[in-house]
């Protein structure tokens, strides 16, 4: 980092500081015939659980008609499966990512808008409508990709969604009183708005020129939507390579507060765990749909073929009950996993929030894994490549849970508790949890490569195994450890004296560091 970097950093603290001391004045200079006037308001907390809720479901159902699409026994799942690749997973993929990005939108224009009247929120539910439409246009997307009225569809809602939140941010920038505190003691609230209707509508411009293009080359609407995911990136790599060329443009400090397009620009902790339980939990429960629907018998088969006894019925579906149970165990497992990184996770930024949607893309993905997994006759071919596809699945969920952690090393001190950081008492023991399943799944995805005759086995055994590794895995890791310590580092006295230096740098209160 170099020494204007720093000054600017001290400088944006400094500026903080004054501003937190100025927004204490302000609200001691509040008088009761202010609060009066205001009476009208009220948090948004509640707005905002019931937005993260319903954009988890939306983002999450996108999968249905992927894991709804029967293969025949009779065809090549490979072949199958590169035509869904082609058209189904890849518009799921793309469509999940996106209405990600609508969701950090929202995260971003509620850490300006701090309290709701009822306009803002009749605003918001409109928002939410259009949401709620978009599973319709991407099975429109998804089952008629070369027909332009599924993207139409998309791009316009899209429009529509950005038109409300450029009224939400001008409504509520003409009652300050609905703005965070920092807003409000600025001088600068002309160009706060300005700036952040720029960057607003920056996504809907996108969906506009796609929907232009997709009446002359419509494979290019698609790229210019997977743009948008990326949009963040490529316009900070370009702003980059502009001052690279021209030099430094000076910007209004406020600028850099709101609305950047930093990777390590701070995103609300707490959303971002609202929204990733909302996913692992509706994940869970799609699990359960095709158990209810399909695996129930009808009272007339149980009567005429087993002889009215229900038991025998219901031996057939024990394949699928078992698939079942593993799945959940495995959604459960990983939420688990995520569960234990956000405890430690004191601060999360936007490349982190980037890592995370893409690891619940994979999690989402987890029904279609469902479906394969029991759908097929043993040892036939389509049943192994039906497991490879959902090893793939978990490896990938898994290794982005981990990226999440690296990511947050590389900027430990504001990011990470001091226990899982470099030499943290738990360092270890975090990397050895975050890295289980992706290493699993690796490795059963090899096994069933070389003994296919025992794909599903080997894949039920590893479903059945790794809750029982996680109960046993800091057992395992102190094991490790020792031996470590045993071959490489004979002198034991030594040891002890870092590893007593290592818990007291660390013996500092969770909560006192949380809050």
């Amino acid at each position: 980092m170099g020494e204007n970097d720093e000054g600017d950093i001290i400088e944006h603290h400094a500026e903080e500081e004054m501003e937190k001391r100025g927004a204490r004045s302000h609200a001691e200079s509040v008088t009761p015939s202010d609060r009066e006037g205001h009476s009208g308001t009220q948090s948004s907390h509640r707005l905002l659980a019931y937005s993260d809720a319903l954009i988890s479901i939306i983002a999450t159902v996108m999968i249905l008609p992927v894991a709804h699409t029967k293969v025949e026994d009779n065809e090549e799942l490979r072949q199958s499966v590169q035509l869904l690749l082609s058209t189904k997973i890849a518009v799921y993929l793309m469509t999940f990512m996106i209405v990600t990005v609508a969701w950090a939108a929202h995260i971003r224009l509620f850490q300006v808008i701090v309290r709701i009247d009822d306009c803002l929120a009749l605003l918001n539910l409109a928002c939410m409508m259009l949401i709620t439409f978009l599973p319709y246009t991407f099975s429109l997307m998804a089952t008629f990709p070369d027909n332009v009225l599924g993207i139409l569809l998309f791009c316009g809602c899209v429009m529509v969604m950005g038109v409300i939140q450029c009224l939400i941010v001008l409504y509520a920038f003409s009652r300050p009183f609905l703005l965070n505190e920092q807003i409000q003691i600025s001088e600068n609230q002309t160009f706060y708005k300005e700036h952040i209707l720029k960057v607003i509508m920056r996504v809907p411009l996108m969906c506009f020129i796609a929907s232009i293009f997709s009446f002359i080359f419509f494979q290019l609407s698609y790229v210019l939507l997977a743009i948008v995911i990326f949009l963040p990136y490529i316009s900070r790599s370009l702003k980059w390579c502009r001052n690279k060329a021209i030099g430094q443009v000076e910007e209004t400090p406020d600028s850099m507060m709101f609305y950047t397009y930093l990777p390590n620009e701070p995103l609300s902790k707490e959303r971002v765990e609202a929204f990733s339980d909302g996913v692992y939990a509706i994940v869970a429960t799609l699990l359960i749909l095709d158990i209810c629907e399909d695996n129930v018998p009808d009272p007339s088969v149980v009567q005429k073929q087993f002889g009215g006894s229900l038991v025998a019925a219901l031996q057939v579906y024990g394949p699928e009950f078992l698939a079942y149970f593993g799945s959940f165990a495995t959604v459960g497992l990983l939420w688990f996993v995520h569960h234990s990184l956000f405890l430690h996770v004191t601060k999360t930024t936007r490349f982190m929030g980037l890592l995370n949607t893409f690891s619940l893309a994979f999690v989402g993905g987890l029904p279609l894994a469902y479906q394969l997994t029991h759908e097929f006759p043993n040892n036939s071919r389509n049943e192994l490549e039906a497991i490879q596809i959902s090893c793939v699945i978990i490896f990938f969920a898994g290794i982005f849970q981990l990226a999440i952690w690296v990511v947050a090393l590389y900027n430990e001190q504001e990011t990470l508790h001091p226990y899982v950081r470099y030499g943290g008492r738990e360092h270890v023991f975090m990397l050895a949890k975050l890295g289980l399943y992706p290493c699993v799944a690796l490795g059963t995805f090899f096994l069933t490569c070389f003994l296919s005759k025992f794909s599903a086995p080997i894949f039920h055994l590893m479903e059945i195994t790794v809750p029982f590794a996680f109960l046993a895995l800091r057992l395992l890791v102190r094991a490790g450890l020792a031996l470590i310590r045993l071959f490489f580092c004979p002198d034991g006295a030594d040891q002890r004296s870092v590893v007593i230096e290592d818990e007291d740098e660390t013996r500092v209160p969770f909560n006192a560091l949380v809050t």
